[in-house]
């Protein structure tokens, strides 16, 4: 079952348009230490995707069959896989998939979801009311049931999951970015641009969007991890990414054998890396939408 953030139109809420899922202390947390701790380790997951190849030990496709199931050693710090191949290498390399994939949803869903947004704010009207019971009818279908139709359609792969995923998260941008945009609409400086007479869209655009871009942040890095735990998911169910590629989901399930010989490496460490950064990508959410509230807030 997909879980997502709670887009809210009214009261303190609206301002950020998420709704807390963390403790208080963490949340407050969030904006300091633990915020940059969190930022920190998606930082580290990032480097490592982009120095793959030069620091992983081993080549994550090569197979030894007398290394099958190694234990922690010297050659194989976490070990090996039932195919013989290092896990170490194979968790380095999956970095790279597993944060690309979810990045092209929260790109892809965000450029939509602002696109509808400030259109159904600033046009109102039926055009409001149409894209409003739009994005409400892809609520009804979960992502992970839009991508396994994409899979369907179009064979294993991640073009197509990501693409199907991002047309499932982007009403949870479309959403909050109309009700902040509606907000916006009544501040003075709009009335003072368009006395000025500039244009709807370039006030839109140069002036509310940026005023608005802290909550669609937040919102973005919360949907990140989400649609990280979605892709993982779909990989672990064999529609994603093809074998012999590494990826964090892939490896949950080709190690789930391997646990009934009393081997757990190869299915422990790519679902700790899968949880610390999902975590990590919520507590970064969670810490800029705090200080997006706290910014608001009257003085």
């Amino acid at each position: 079952m997909t879980l997502s953030p709670t887009i809210t139109t009214d009261g303190p809420a609206a301002q950020v348009g998420i709704r807390r899922r963390l403790p208080r202390g963490w949340v407050g947390a969030g904006s300091g230490r633990l915020f940059w701790a969190a930022l920190g380790t998606l930082g580290l997951l990032v480097l490592v995707g982009l120095l793959a190849p030069w620091i992983a030990p081993h080549d994550p496709t090569a197979t030894s069959l007398s290394d099958t199931l190694a234990g922690p050693s010297a050659e194989h710090l976490l070990g090996a896989d039932r195919s013989g191949r290092d896990t170490l290498s194979r968790l380095i390399y999956g970095a790279r998939v597993g944060l690309l994939g979810p990045l092209g949803v929260v790109l892809c869903s965000t450029l939509l979801g602002v696109v509808f947004g400030l259109v159904a704010a600033w046009r109102g009207g039926w055009v409001d009311t149409f894209l409003s019971r739009s994005q409400e009818l892809v609520f009804a279908f979960p992502g992970l049931l839009l991508a396994l139709l994409a899979v369907a359609a179009f064979g294993p792969g991640l073009l197509a999951p990501v693409l199907a995923m991002a047309v499932a998260y982007f009403p949870y941008i479309g959403r909050l970015v109309r009700s902040a945009a509606l907000a916006e609409q009544s501040r003075p400086y709009v009335a003072a641009y368009r006395v000025q007479g500039f244009s709807g869209w370039t006030i839109a655009v140069r002036h509310v969007l940026p005023n608005i871009g802290g909550i669609v942040l937040a919102q973005s890095a919360l949907n990140f991890g989400y649609a990280l735990m979605d892709l993982a998911a779909l990989s672990y169910l064999g529609f994603g990414t093809r074998p012999p590629a590494a990826d964090w989901g892939a490896m949950i399930s080709e190690g789930q054998t391997a646990l009934l010989e009393g081997v757990a490496l190869p299915v422990i460490a790519p679902g700790v890396v899968i949880v610390l950064a999902v975590i990590s990508f919520t507590i970064v959410g969670e810490g800029i939408a705090d200080r997006v509230a706290r910014q608001e807030a009257p003085q």
